[in-house]
Formats: C-alpha cells, structure tokens, sequence
C-alpha cells in the first residue's frame, strides 16, 4: 500500500426538511468552511467540493475555496468535479490562478466531462453549445486543453496594435506557478483513465463508473489505476502520477449511527446510465474495527495514494467533524495513513 492522504469529499446538499442542518445555501456554505478548518485541525490532508448546477447543491466552486483558504494553513483544497462543460475556460483560468495564490498553492482542481444532470442541455443554457458532430466529451476535452494551457502561461490573444492584432501575445494574469502540476480528471472508464495517463494529468476515479465488467467495483477501479499509470510512463510524463478514489464511510459507535445508517447497503450496485450498464461503489458501514478490516482490502483504495471519504454533509459540522474523527483514529491507519503532523 501507498502512503496515503485523507480528505473529504462534501456535495454541499441543503434543504429544509426536518432534521437537516443545512436549511439554506448559507449554511451549506459556511458549513463547508467549518468542517475545512476541523479536517485541519484533524490532521486530515484535504477538502473536496464536488460542482453540481441546477441543484440544491454546490455549484461555483471557487468563492467557496477562497474563503476555506483564508481559514486553513496546510490541507489541499480541490474539486472532485468540475462540469467542463459549464466552464468559460479562461476565466476559469483567471479565477483558479486567483484562488490558488490565495491558498498558497494548495489547490487540486479536478476536472471532468461531467455526469448525468437535471437539467436538460444545461450547459447549453450557460451559452455552450456543441459544434456539429461535437459530442459532450469533445466539448470538455477542448476546454480543458485551453483551461491547461492558459495556466500553464501560454498565450492565449494577440495585443491591441491601435485597433488591429500585433505581433504580441499575451498571457492570463495572474499566474500561478504549479498549478498546472495539479490538474485531476475524473474518469468513469478505463479508456479515460487512460487517457487521463496520456495528458499527464493526474486520476480522480469515480464511485460511478459506466462500465461493468462483472468483476467487483474495487477490482474493475484497480484496473482503471494500472492503465492510467501505464498510459503516464509510455508518454514519458515527469513526476509522480496522483490518484484519488472516494468511499463512503459510516462507522457506528452510537444508537444515531445505527439510527440513520443501520440498514444501509453495504454492496456494489448495477444499473443503467445514459443507456450503458454502471457499476455503483458500496459503502463502508458498520463497526470500525470491521471497516478497518475491509476497507484494508478494497482492491482500490491500496492503489490509490488519496482517499476522499463522502460526508453527510446535512448533518452538520459536528456529527461530521465526529466522524472523521472516528476514521482517522480507528479506521484510516489500517489502510497506511498517518496524522500529516507524524509524517
């Protein structure tokens, strides 16, 4: 296994329902923050927003990292994903570089072609629509290359010659430096992982992915990690490839644990998804120790080098400070972590 790194992954979920903490976008918002400056204190290595649109959910995700920045000193603050799809990949540039000078270059940005959504077209709402012959995936590769090329300093226009293009060029401001090293793709296949390999970028593997193999979920992402690395050495990157996978994980030490997460599933799942068969991740619940045990052997997570454990964000920042608590004391070490303080 390989040393690992320990963030968590919060969708931002709120709604006014009984028992929700989170009532208001306000208090998803501020609630992110405070469960960031826990994590730190935790000695946990991360805090992950995942981008959503048209749902009661987080969706613009660079305020909301500006302002975990300003409350931290040493987690990496990132996005497991961004929808390049809904992206002006410019001033995505401008704001990414912003945010990351803020946090003192903390920031893993996790990008993706995006998943299934409620809305309808949604991106094509936001002014972004497919060339013809252009598919979904197409539209997010392009942007991701100018979104990549632009922060790593490339011009991107030609200066104004008194009303006419000059011979000058220039670049995004500002700039940077580093954050081009840690671009993330979120990939559902092998092919993408692959891919993701060929870029040089490093792998978010997600706990959906849009093929099944009949192998186990855990085996079938272990394999997506082995051809992303083998694509990132035969294209002969620099560097260490990252990779990062997200579990859910419900340790019960009180009747409210069993409560709420008793009678969870605790298997993979298969269904259809855009009119191919998927293969859901299951979740971790029960006792820690039993945890422990099994997410020690979980095919995946002993490949990964992160791992973002999936919080119920609507229960609260104490209820979920509490829980990481319980991971990293009685779960995470048999799996290779240590405190970020004892490394």
């Amino acid at each position: 296994m390989h040393d690992k790194r320990i963030g968590f992954l919060t969708f931002g979920h709120w709604q006014a329902v009984p028992g929700s903490h989170t009532p208001t976008a306000r208090e998803a918002l501020l609630q992110t923050v405070e469960l960031a400056v826990a994590a730190e204190a935790l000695g946990l290595d991360g805090a992950f927003l995942r981008v959503h649109h048209f749902a009661r959910q987080l969706s613009a995700p660079f305020p909301l990292l500006a302002a975990m920045a300003a409350r931290t000193s040493r987690i990496e603050l990132g996005t497991a994903v961004i929808d390049m799809r809904y992206e002006n990949p410019l001033g995505m540039a401008e704001e990414a570089a912003i945010t990351d000078l803020l946090s003192g270059g903390r920031l893993q940005l996790g990008l993706s072609r995006g998943s299934p959504e409620p809305a309808f077209r949604g991106s094509e709402a936001f002014g972004y629509v497919p060339q013809p012959g252009e598919t979904a995936a197409d539209l997010a590769r392009a942007k991701t290359e100018l979104f990549r090329a632009a922060i790593a300093g490339a011009p991107v226009v030609h200066a104004d010659a008194g009303g006419v293009p000059s011979q000058a060029t220039l670049a995004i401001q500002p700039q940077s430096p580093g954050l081009s090293e840690r671009i993330w793709w979120g990939s559902g296949t092998r092919q993408t992982a692959a891919w993701a390999g060929e870029q040089g970028m490093h792998l978010m593997s997600s706990t959906l992915l849009s093929e099944n193999t009949g192998v186990p979920f855990d085996v079938l992402q272990a394999e997506q990690i082995a051809l992303f690395r083998d694509a990132w050495r035969a294209a002969g990157h620099p560097g260490k490839p990252r990779v990062s996978v997200s579990r859910s994980v419900l340790p019960i030490v009180s009747d409210l644990d069993r409560r709420l997460f008793g009678s969870a599933s605790t298997r993979d799942q298969i269904g259809e998804l855009e009119g191919v068969q998927a293969r859901f991740g299951r979740s971790y619940v029960g006792e820690p120790d039993v945890i422990a045990e099994e997410l020690s052997r979980d095919a995946a997570v002993r490949e990964a080098d992160t791992l973002l454990l999936t919080v119920p964000n609507q229960l609260g920042v104490e209820y979920n400070a509490q829980l990481l608590e319980t991971v990293a004391r009685h779960i995470a070490p048999a799996i290779g972590w240590r405190p970020a303080t004892q490394r």
